[in-house]
C-alpha cells in the first residue's frame, strides 16, 4: 500500500485530513469487498496513525477517530450506491490512486466528496 500522494511535503493540514479520509475509505472498501467485513473506527484510526508516522506527522486520537468515522460514512455510501462489480472497481481505482503517478477521474470526484464531508463535519 502506498501513501505518497497524501504525504507530500507541501500538503496542508486540511489537505492531509482530506487525503486521510480518502485513503481510509479506499482501505475500508477493499477490506469489505475482499473479506466481507468493515474495518472498525479504531482500526481506521490505527491505520491513520501508521500513515501519519511514516510521513512524520501526528494527530490526536480523537481526530483520527473522527476522520476514520467520516471515511466509514463515505465507504458505506459508495457500497450502497453501486453494484458489487462497480464497487469493486471503485475500490480498486481508489487504491491505485494512492500512487501519485495514477490519474483517475473517479478518484478525483471522490476526493471532492471527502472535502465536502470534512467541511460539513467542521461546520456541524
Amino acid at each position: 500500500m502506498t501513501w505518497e500522494k497524501a504525504a507530500s511535503p507541501s500538503m496542508t493540514e486540511r489537505g492531509m485530513r482530506i487525503a486521510l479520509i480518502f485513503a481510509l475509505a479506499a482501505e475500508r472498501l477493499t477490506a469489505f469487498y475482499e473479506y466481507g467485513q468493515w474495518l472498525t473506527e479504531a482500526q481506521g484510526a490505527s491505520l491513520a496513525a501508521d500513515w501519519l508516522s511514516r510521513s512524520k506527522n501526528k494527530m490526536p486520537l480523537a481526530e483520527r477517530r473522527q476522520l476514520s468515522a467520516l471515511s466509514d460514512q463515505l465507504a458505506r455510501q459508495i457500497e450502497t450506491s453501486l453494484s458489487r462489480e462497480a464497487g469493486m472497481y471503485t475500490a480498486h481505482e481508489m487504491m491505485e490512486s494512492l500512487d501519485p503517478n495514477h490519474h483517475s477521474e473517479i478518484a478525483e470526484s471522490l476526493m471532492v466528496e471527502c472535502e465536502r464531508l470534512l467541511d460539513d463535519n467542521l461546520a456541524g
